[in-house]
């Protein structure tokens, strides 16, 4: 049972000014708030400073200051009237921090997997709760399904707003102080979170920058067909025939759709997805998206804290890129564990850069075949009647790709890797190209 509204709305009140301060917890010489009032601050007011503290303390990696802001708020102010203060300031801080997050563009879902990340199963259990709770702000008739689906099994199991931290401590078998670090952590999370394209509105109404020229389900069906032959098969050859034809069915299908657009002076527009990455190996996995993505007239960008990659192209482009790397992780990741482990002359074990580099040969060498497949349907569609306004609409559509990554990540980075296990890369390579792309003709039937 939650508080009345006006209770939630002064406490949220209060978290949100208190946000506005911590917001600038990177300024060089920021060292949190200070009281100028000459009266006696309030309990709420004496909390608020200590949570800024505390999740100073952490931005700034200064664990014996959070430790002393972390015991202060596990007494509170005063006694146990103190620790009720501490108990709703925590609670509509952690609350206030979510919905930020959400207005700068995360997901409920990538919120609970960065805290996974972050700091653990405890913390995104924690995360998870705050969604559930934030959830309450909005109508369920205002909520997408979308959304819906990825706090799917949560609930607002705790007894009162006011006692969540108490609740949430005795429901984790953990005692107070732990929990408010585990709150604390959280803010500091949530605050640091960089802002991000908008993926979809909470409201599930369609993006207009996402709903345009996506792949028929007709289409997707067709693809995932043959994609799935292409992971079920022990040939090389026929994985290899079925995955080049299903490139070049969506291929067929952006050109078409790019053509048809631009006739009827359709202003389409980029959108953008992002595709979680986990590891083992998140950076050749990484690299296998990003060559997908090329292949497709996506870019992809690399966001290494969060675990996720962000690929921004037109929906169609968007919706191949994710099914198709979906498949080839799959069969890379066979390829490369049916390889065994791997040792080297003097009986170290090599496994691990083996695959590393395994992995990374396999992403550039898919990447060359994908292109292959891509630009063989653009050229027939060049020599065709309706080449001459191909290559036009294709350049317009890559610069506003272009456009949109320069205008979502400003202060993008490249990064490089190495590779260190020329067993690994050369199979690696050979899984990715044992045949030629041929047998088109008699699977497309």
């Amino acid at each position: 049972m939650g508080r009345n509204s006006r209770e939630r709305h002064k406490a949220k009140r209060k978290a949100a000014d208190a946000s506005q301060r911590r917001r600038g917890l990177t300024e060089p010489g920021f060292d949190g708030p200070v009281f100028l009032r000459a009266d006696r601050p309030s309990p709420a007011q004496i909390v608020a400073e200590l949570i800024d503290r505390a999740v100073m303390a952490a931005d700034r990696q200064q664990p014996a200051e959070f430790a002393r802001c972390r015991d202060l708020l596990v007494v509170g102010p005063g006694g146990a009237a103190g620790m009720q203060v501490v108990n709703r300031e925590l609670f509509a801080t952690l609350l206030d921090e979510v919905e930020q997050c959400w207005q700068r563009g995360w997901q409920p879902a990538e919120l609970i997997r960065a805290a996974r990340r972050e700091g653990g199963a405890r913390h995104a259990r924690l995360m998870t709760d705050a969604c559930a709770g934030q959830m309450r702000e909005h109508p369920a008739a205002t909520v997408g399904q979308a959304w819906r689906n990825q706090l799917a099994g949560a609930t607002t199991w705790w007894t009162h707003d006011d006692r969540f931290v108490n609740d949430w401590a005795a429901h984790h078998n953990v005692d107070r102080a732990e929990a408010v670090a585990t709150i604390l952590e959280t803010v500091h999370l949530l605050l640091v979170m960089p802002p991000v394209d908008m993926i979809g509105p909470m409201s599930g109404a369609p993006d207009e920058g996402d709903s345009n020229g996506e792949l028929d389900q007709r289409l997707l069906d067709r693809v995932r067909a043959l994609l799935a032959k292409a992971e079920a098969t022990d040939f090389p050859e026929e994985a290899d025939a079925y995955t080049a034809k299903a490139q070049e069915l969506m291929t067929r299908h952006r050109i078409d759709h790019a053509l048809l657009a631009a006739k009827a002076d359709k202003r389409d527009r980029p959108g953008s997805r992002r595709i979680a990455v986990d590891n083992p190996y998140e950076m050749p996995k990484s690299l296998l998206l990003q060559a997908v993505a090329e292949a497709n007239s996506c870019r992809a960008v690399w966001m290494k804290r969060f675990g996720l990659v962000a690929v921004v192209g037109y929906a169609a482009d968007l919706d191949a890129t994710e099914v198709l790397f979906t498949s080839l992780l799959v069969q890379a990741t066979r390829a490369m564990t049916g390889a065994g482990s791997k040792t080297d002359r003097a009986g170290r074990n090599t496994t691990r850069s083996f695959r590393q580099s395994f992995l990374t040969s396999y992403a550039h060498r898919i990447g060359e075949r994908l292109t292959t497949a891509s630009e063989q349907v653009a050229q027939e569609t060049a020599a065709s009647t309706r080449g001459a306004a191909l290559l036009p609409v294709l350049a317009a559509r890559t610069d506003a790709v272009n456009d949109a990554v320069a205008e979502q990540f400003p202060e993008m980075t490249h990064v490089s890797t190495s590779v260190n296990n020329h067993d690994g890369w050369a199979s690696g390579r050979a899984a990715a190209d044992r045949a030629l792309l041929h047998g088109r003709e008699e699977l497309a039937s």
